[in-house]
């Protein structure tokens, strides 16, 4: 299985987001304060699709050590009590852009491509097998690298935004990492033959398609 991996691997890479023209002027520190809100705001939607997509996932399995495995997932994202998790995390990010909290969690002003992104994904997860859906996920594999030049880049050219609002990313390497890992693995594991591995490899595209669109959307209003 370690052709199909590289494979995966492979494929995810080269489209992933980071090489999208609005990640990389973020990360050369060309935007401006207002660039920063717009993607910060419009990202809020996929972040409150992820755990919706993950309970989407664990449904499709009567495998409890999958759903062990996996179940962390939500609770990464919706903290185990209030004023915990991903979601609490990007909010505070929000508000050091300068954005209003509520606003933000309220997802009004998404804008239309991004929340047509976002729900495809859902869509995905939901109407493919459990292996594709999971598939789908292993963009994450690619996530500490650009999470790791997000930081670099927002410590070096937005100083304005403070350390305590990049807490997000910075949870997101260590736990990316580990996600991907343990995705992959299990895709290798499950699909066993040329045909599911095609429906992979498919299922990673379309998501690595999604998170382009959505940067696509937010820079159309440049």
């Amino acid at each position: 299985m370690s052709a199909f991996a590289d494979r995966l691997r492979e494929e995810g890479a080269r489209r992933y987001h980071d090489k999208h023209p609005f990640n990389v002027r973020m990360h050369e520190g060309a935007l401006q304060k207002e660039d920063l809100q717009r993607w910060v705001r419009n990202r809020f939607y996929y972040q409150s699709r992820i755990p919706i997509k993950d309970a989407l996932i664990l449904s499709k399995s009567e495998d409890p050590a999958f759903r062990r495995m996996w179940i962390h997932r939500i609770t990464d994202h919706d903290g185990e009590k209030e004023g915990e998790g991903g979601i609490e995390q990007w909010l505070r990010l929000a508000e050091g852009v300068g954005l209003n909290r509520a606003e933000v969690a309220s997802l009004e002003g998404v804008l239309p491509g991004v929340r047509f992104a976002c729900d495809a994904y859902v869509e995905l997860v939901r109407s493919r097998s459990l292996v594709e859906a999971v598939a789908s996920s292993l963009t994450e594999t690619f996530a500490p690298d650009i999470m790791q030049a997000r930081i670099a880049a927002w410590e070096k050219h937005y100083p304005w935004v403070t350390e305590e609002c990049l807490a997000y990313f910075r949870s997101r390497v260590t736990r990316a990492r580990r996600d991907g890992t343990e995705a992959i693995a299990w895709v290798c594991a499950h699909a066993t033959t040329q045909e599911m591995q095609d429906k992979c490899v498919d299922a990673l595209i379309t998501k690595t398609q999604v998170l382009w669109s959505m940067l696509d959307a937010i820079d159309g209003l440049r």
